[in-house]
């Protein structure tokens, strides 16, 4: 544990003075605060920028607090999951161009910790992030809607955070099988497209991580149910890619 610690830690530092973090932190604040707003006065801007605005005004209903949750949602998925994989791509693959984690690896520091400390380190990223994303939407939704359910509020980004440390993980893994953060972030993108279509399938999408944000959705509605098993599969994606991810490290000559 204390190796760990100490990876841990260095990996947080190098979070900081790369900018990650705030980079991460900024992006997900900026449309935490953005949603609220864009639901509530995107039908005022379509009345101003249309020339008969007052017409499609008036078949548009008049905007809910539904509207700003689906927003957050939205958004926040987007731009988290492209977040994950620019974040990510370069987390084992640079280091392996450069020979840094050759160097670090002559400690003698086990490979699973190395992969461990960097997951957790952009685990620990995504989570400041979402912190900030949660309390600046809350915030706003209140002052334009109404008051959000906290429990439910909570549950929602707890659940849009498994979704996205899926695409970290599963970047990381890109990330270890090559050298190149370009081809890295090419096969990144390949799973999010690959999990997308699959989640368009009917039936088989209900056990892919996307069913994680119907289920969010629905913590805002009286029909909405749990997707356990999506939430079982998509922890086992997060564990299974750090697995195969450690077990190719460990065939590597750095």
């Amino acid at each position: 544990m204390r190796i760990l610690w100490v990876v841990l830690r260095k990996e947080l530092m190098e979070q900081w003075r790369s900018y990650r973090l705030l980079i991460v932190g900024v992006v997900l604040l900026l449309f935490g605060l953005a949603s609220p707003l864009l639901a509530r006065y995107t039908p005022e801007i379509l009345r101003l920028a249309l020339p008969e605005g007052e017409e499609i005004l008036s078949l548009i209903p008049p905007p809910t607090v539904a509207d700003a949750v689906s927003q957050y949602l939205k958004n926040i998925t987007q731009f988290g999951v492209l977040l994950a994989v620019l974040m990510a791509m370069g987390a084992v693959a640079l280091e392996k161009d450069k020979g840094t984690a050759g160097l670090m690896l002559v400690k003698p520091i086990p490979r699973g910790i190395f992969l461990s400390a960097k997951f957790l380190a952009l685990g620990l990223t995504f989570a400041a992030g979402i912190l900030l994303a949660a309390v600046a939407g809350y915030y706003y939704t209140l002052l334009l809607f109404e008051p959000l359910s906290l429990s439910a509020w909570l549950g929602l980004n707890g659940l849009l955070l498994v979704f996205i440390l899926v695409y970290v993980a599963l970047t990381l893994l890109c990330s270890t099988l090559t050298e190149s953060q370009v081809v890295s972030g090419g096969l990144a993108l390949g799973f999010v497209v690959v999990l997308s279509g699959l989640g368009a399938v009917p039936r088989l999408g209900d056990y892919l991580p996307g069913q994680l944000n119907a289920w969010a959705a629905g913590l805002f509605t009286t029909n909405g149910e749990p997707a356990w098993s999506a939430l079982a599969v998509s922890l086992g994606l997060i564990v299974g890619a750090l697995a195969v991810a450690w077990l190719f490290f460990e065939r590597q000559e750095l």
